[in-house]
């Protein structure tokens, strides 16, 4: 079985596109009919989001009040291995996955694979801080940038190193730094990418929404 985990934060507004693109890649042919579980972490939100979850059919939603990112995706992922997951995705609920998402996680060579990320809406965004994001991207790629929004790791391997640490930012770095160090094969995969949104609102604190509001 595959594992997806979706932490969630007062994310309404984004949520069923999420889960939505979630549900579509999970029928990817190429992953040949094998089950797909998808967990929606519902942390400290005080909006419709768990309404939005509960519509979706087949979506197994969870609740914290701990305000922790780290500690809402080690509590999905704690609760798809007890179910015999084999292999943990990993994304955020302001972000759709392609079609094709789990299929190319599954077929890496690694025991973890981290993607990469585009924005959703240039609109609202000027002309010279598009410019400096784009700049951004380019070394973010050059270096290996590690998003919580778009990574997987397998089952074991998530088990040897104890799994995400319960920080508030930066638990998907810790997480692939420790598996670095354990000597597994983290596999780089920028050309893998999720569609996020450009939003300035930040729901964690030095998420993509504090680095768009870094280059105003």
């Amino acid at each position: 079985m595959i594992g997806v985990v979706v932490p969630v934060h007062n994310e309404q507004a984004l949520l069923h596109d999420c889960l939505q693109a979630l549900q579509q890649a999970a029928l990817h042919p190429a992953l040949g009919a094998e089950p797909v579980r998808i967990v929606a972490v519902l942390d400290a939100c005080s909006d419709d989001s768990a309404r939005v979850a509960a519509a979706h059919d087949g979506i197994t939603v969870l609740e914290t009040s701990a305000a922790n990112v780290g500690r809402a995706r080690h509590t999905g992922a704690v609760h798809l291995l007890a179910k015999g997951a084999r292999w943990l995705s990993f994304t955020d609920a302001d972000s759709r996955v392609g079609r094709e998402w789990l299929a190319v996680q599954l077929a890496s060579p690694g025991d973890a694979i981290c993607g990469s990320v585009r924005l959703d809406d240039w609109a609202g965004m000027p002309r010279a801080q598009r410019q400096r994001y784009l700049a951004e991207r380019r070394l973010v790629a050059a270096n290996r940038h590690v998003h919580g929004a778009n990574m997987g790791v397998s089952a074991e391997a998530y088990r040897a190193v104890g799994g995400f640490e319960p920080l508030c930012a930066h638990e998907d770095i810790r997480l692939i730094q420790a598996l670095e160090t354990a000597g597994y094969h983290v596999h780089w995969a920028p050309a893998l990418s999720v569609m996020t949104s450009a939003r300035l609102d930040a729901r964690a604190p030095e998420g993509m929404a504090a680095l768009l509001k870094s280059l105003q």
